[in-house]
């Protein structure tokens, strides 16, 4: 076997254990590229193993240094009651994106009872003042970056719910022999051989009594780099393919919306959960968008409270224009599509969009606050629901699922409505919603024809597509991977 000169040094090197880079390139008194690129060709050979060990660090962002200095907002809020007794959320002593999210963690660290009375939301404290563990996490984090793997997990569990923190990651790395190379003997190896040809040995005349290092056209190197589109964009492509063949045509939408046609245009009532400040990216500036078609408007509110022209008796309570008003980031590109059927009721309709919503969810293996969702609509006199599951089954037939069943759902403006789910091996997986949209949805619009459609996260069929388990590897720079799954 041919070895370099670097090459030779390293491995004299290992002879004697396990090196870091560092450490190796200070014994073998090679620079750490020059080792690093030695070591490389040497695991080529098989001669050496590289092993790689990841770590993330976490510690606060600038919202978490804050919070770590000053306590977090439910610590501060809850002192305050304990000294002035019961309190309107309004006097708490907190700024205003503070007092958004204070309420929902009183709530769930038992800081406090919520009341609604004449003059607001009042806050009842219930005397319980323990620490919880993510207050003192977060402090320890301001002083040092720790290791996720030796942090408390109920501690982090509950900061993360809050996006109090960053990450690092680290990679180290060490050098071992294999079997074969703790064999291979270095003293059987010409160390005056060389392996490139300079200028200087020329004009010597020294290389005529050197030995060349011989070169195998069979010796493994890595591919080289070259341009192509990211994993994700690629398979997005490919949805936008199938719909167009499928005879749609794409609509967009803007980021930026009002609660109106985010949620009661959709008719989701105004005190559903998914409205929560806990759920839903809300907006300081702009703060609210006024709503200049009175009519639709007063449409809409009177199929909120008693189901105005509809045979609905709508959810019974008062609807109130200020909360339809408040500006948000878009929670489902549905939004875009009635808004799109608003301008366009009569049929036939049949539009796609692929666009980015935002919903306050904590960053893990599956969830994202910010994704993709994927939507389809058909509007014609003749749809029913047995063509919303053939059209279903034929998109993801085309998607490359070819086992797809429906089983009953509920969703606030479909009805009835359906969850699609896909065989991926021995398992079912759930991957989208659809349903046919509710009259207090399309009344308003005088859309007089059934509106078949669906929707789907973009990133989670992604995951089975790609066969990745974590959906934030689609957003990492990991090269290895990003070569890999070219």
């Amino acid at each position: 076997m041919d070895l370099s000169p670097n090459e030779l040094k390293l491995l004299k090197c290992l002879k004697v254990g396990t090196l870091t880079p560092h450490e190796a390139s200070l014994k073998s008194e090679l620079g750490e590229k020059e080792t690093m690129s030695a070591a490389s060709w040497l695991r080529s050979k098989g001669l050496v193993t590289i092993l790689e060990e990841s770590t993330t660090f976490l510690f606060p962002n600038e919202e978490g240094k804050k919070y770590a200095e000053q306590g977090l907002p439910e610590r501060r809020a809850v002192e305050w009651l304990n000294q002035m007794g019961e309190s309107l959320v309004e006097e708490l002593p907190l700024d205003d994106e503070e007092k958004k999210v204070v309420i929902g963690w009183l709530k769930r660290k038992k800081f406090a009872e919520l009341e609604k009375t004449e003059d607001g939301l009042k806050l009842i404290p219930t005397g319980n003042i323990d620490e919880t563990p993510d207050e003192n996490l977060l402090v320890l984090l301001s002083r040092k970056p720790l290791a996720e793997a030796e942090i408390d997990k109920e501690g982090l569990a509950l900061l993360k719910g809050r996006q109090v923190l960053s990450s690092k990651e680290e990679i180290s790395r060490t050098f071992a022999l294999t079997e074969e190379g703790q064999n291979f003997d270095v003293d059987s190896v010409d160390e005056g051989m060389i392996g490139e040809l300079t200028p200087e040995m020329i004009k010597s005349g020294s290389w005529r009594d050197k030995t060349f290092q011989k070169y195998s056209t069979e010796t493994s190197i890595e591919s080289s780099d070259f341009a192509t589109l990211h994993p994700l964009t690629r398979f997005t492509e490919e949805i936008r393919s199938i719909f167009l063949q499928m005879g749609f045509s794409e609509i967009e939408g803007d980021y930026v919306e009002s609660a109106f046609w985010n949620m009661d245009v959709l008719f989701i009532p105004q005190d559903h959960p998914a409205r929560d400040l806990q759920d839903t990216f809300y907006l300081s500036e702009p703060a609210s968008f006024v709503i200049n078609d009175q009519d639709l408007v007063e449409q809409v509110k009177a199929i909120h409270e008693d189901g105005g022209e509809t045979e609905s008796a709508g959810w019974g309570s008062k609807w109130s224009k200020e909360t339809a008003q408040q500006a948000l980031l878009r929670t489902h590109t549905t939004v875009g599509t009635i808004r799109y059927l608003s301008d366009n009721p009569e049929p036939p309709v049949r539009v796609f969009s692929v666009g980015r919503v935002f919903r306050r969810e904590a960053l893990d293996s599956t969830h994202l606050p910010e994704f993709t969702q994927v939507e389809g609509i058909i509007v014609e006199p003749e749809a029913n629901f047995g063509m919303l599951i053939g059209v279903l089954k034929e998109f993801y037939r085309r998607m490359g699922f070819h086992d797809v069943r429906v089983r009953p759902a509920y969703f606030p403006y479909t009805e009835p409505s359906l969850e699609v789910e896909v065989r991926f091996g021995d398992k079912w997986l759930e991957l989208g919603g659809a349903g046919i949209f509710r009259p207090e949805v399309t009344a308003p619009f005088g859309i007089e024809y059934p509106v078949l459609a669906w929707g789907l996260g973009l990133e989670r069929l992604a995951m089975l597509h790609l066969g990745i388990k974590d959906i934030r590897m689609l957003y990492q720079s990991d090269l290895k991977w990003l070569k890999e799954t070219v």
